[in-house]
């Protein structure tokens, strides 16, 4: 079977790229390759930069209004191709059919939060703030906006977190596509310019390496990065390009953890950490890999665990049967297997394996099974690092104080969970938990588009969150203008040190 070649876009043409080098992505489900995709040159990437950088102007003074219909249209059009889409996301990356679906509703919904731009972008106004002079804030487009994309969510990353609000509030944008997985946010560009018929130039998509996206770090075209990935890439974006002046949003790793007391509905509990642990096979930000569980309850809990996760059935991603689909490539799958082999050899338990799973007539796929690993101490670096796979640590507690602090001891805080019915310590949790999005009997806190994903601590890098208002504030900047009109009167009127002093009694 003839592998396709994958092309660039600038300006909204698809161009052959130029490089030698060509980066492979899989079928997660059978192992083949199923494209191939260029590792852009520097030229390709300054290429885009300067069509997001030509297309701004003309862009930007657009009136809201214009570019608000244009975002419904857009909406329209995502709808319109959900199930293509979801197929297309599953397939490359893994995620079973209702989480594929659920990863470009992700990008629908922000997409809808965009169509509020008149309202979201609204400044502020006084008139007469000193006689005769009136005082008025807008928010203003930055430029251009660099994403930086991870594998994990194709769509909802750059297409949700990115893309929208950047381009309603009258940016332009260059995404960096992930190489494992760049095939459904490729789809979603042409649908942005076939279908929606947007001007060229508004958003420009490569795929590249490391070396050559340091471009968007230091190139004074581009105004802001937004990027989300590991903790140590992301630090290094952080510093690099806010010392060139650049806006940054560095989403990065997370070890959420959830609180299991022993009065909470267990049955409820474990259902709601089963999806929260294994949904997406564990590669998402917000899945919950540790459990830390009150003593009285522990034998009982894990036991329930085991027994749901194993009823689990793992299959090829685009089987609408599937409940556990394959994890991204065979690199990926081996890096999770090393973690549960690391967890061993530092004395945890394992009470299931997931290292040899194989779906009948899907051999070569890259699947790992549900993995449960019990009794993990402090110090064990598999109760405090990112596996970002289906594996779930058991940390045994005796108290809620105990357990609220082994959480907040972790150097990452993206999101944390109680599961408890006591109202007094949901509230201690609400109030003193480190994660940046608290659940309460919920197990994936994940907040609509309409508020900020809120990461703390190692998590985050940057002073604006993606999503809500933040996102707004990110992607915008404030100008404050000060008026007067003269009349007879205040011509009469000796100037003052600065024009416009609030008078006083």
């Amino acid at each position: 079977m003839a592998i396709e070649r994958k092309k660039y876009c600038v300006n909204g043409e698809w161009k052959d790229s130029k490089t030698d080098k060509w980066m492979q992505v899989t079928d997660s489900s059978t192992g083949e390759v199923i494209a191939e995709v260029p590792c852009c040159t520097k030229e390709e990437v300054d290429e885009a930069i300067t069509a997001a950088y030509n297309a701004f102007p003309e862009w930007s003074l657009l009136s809201i209004s214009k570019r608000t219909q244009m975002m419904f249209k857009w909406r329209d059009v995502l709808v319109s191709h959900l199930e293509e889409l979801t197929v297309l996301c599953a397939k490359e990356l893994g995620k079973n059919l209702v989480e594929a679906r659920g990863d470009i509703l992700k990008a629908i919904e922000p997409t809808e939060l965009a169509c509020s731009a008149p309202y979201i972008t609204q400044g502020s106004a006084s008139m007469q703030v000193t006689t005769g002079f009136d005082t008025a804030t807008y928010r203003m487009p930055l430029g251009v906006i660099a994403g930086i994309v991870p594998f994990n969510f194709p769509a909802m990353i750059p297409w949700g977190w990115m893309v929208p609000l950047a381009i309603a509030t009258g940016n332009t944008v260059v995404l960096k596509a992930a190489s494992y997985t760049p095939l459904t946010s490729m789809r979603i560009l042409e649908l942005f310019y076939e279908e929606a018929g947007f001007p060229k130039g508004i958003v420009n998509l490569v795929t590249c390496s490391r070396n050559e996206s340091e471009l968007f770090l230091t190139d004074p075209r581009i105004k802001a990065v937004t990027f989300v990935g590991s903790t140590d890439i992301g630090k290094h974006i952080y510093s690099v390009a806010a010392a060139h002046g650049k806006r940054v949003q560095a989403q990065t790793e997370a070890k959420n953890h959830a609180l299991v007391l022993e009065d909470c509905d267990l049955e409820s509990t474990v259902k709601a950490i089963i999806n929260s642990t294994y949904g997406c096979a564990g590669m998402r930000c917000m899945a919950l890999p540790v459990v830390v569980v009150q003593e009285s309850i522990a034998d009982k809990f894990v036991a329930l665990l085991k027994e749901k996760a194993m009823a689990l059935k793992i299959g090829c991603a685009y089987d609408p049967e599937t409940q556990l689909g394959p994890v991204v490539n065979a690199k990926h799958k081996q890096f999770v297997c090393d973690w549960i082999q690391k967890g061993i050899d530092e004395g945890a338990e394992l009470v299931l394996d997931g290292r040899n799973v194989v779906v009948p007539g899907y051999e070569n796929g890259f699947f790992v099974g549900p993995t449960i690993l019990d009794r993990v101490k402090p110090g064990m670096s598999i109760g405090d690092c990112e596996v970002f796979g289906p594996v779930t640590v058991i940390k045994r507690v005796k108290t809620f104080e105990e357990g609220l602090a082994i959480m907040n001891a972790n150097r990452f805080a993206n999101g944390s969970a109680i599961f408890t019915q006591n109202g007094y310590y949901a509230r201690q949790f609400e109030l003193l938990s480190d994660g940046g999005m608290v659940g309460i009997n919920v197990g994936i806190p994940v907040p609509s588009a309409y508020f900020p994903f809120s990461g703390n601590k190692d998590s985050f890098f940057g002073d604006q969150h993606v999503l809500g208002l933040d996102g707004v504030r990110f992607y915008t900047r404030a100008k404050t203008v000060t008026k007067h009109w003269y009349d007879e009167a205040s011509r009469k009127k000796t100037m003052d040190t600065w024009e416009g002093t609030v008078e006083r009694l």
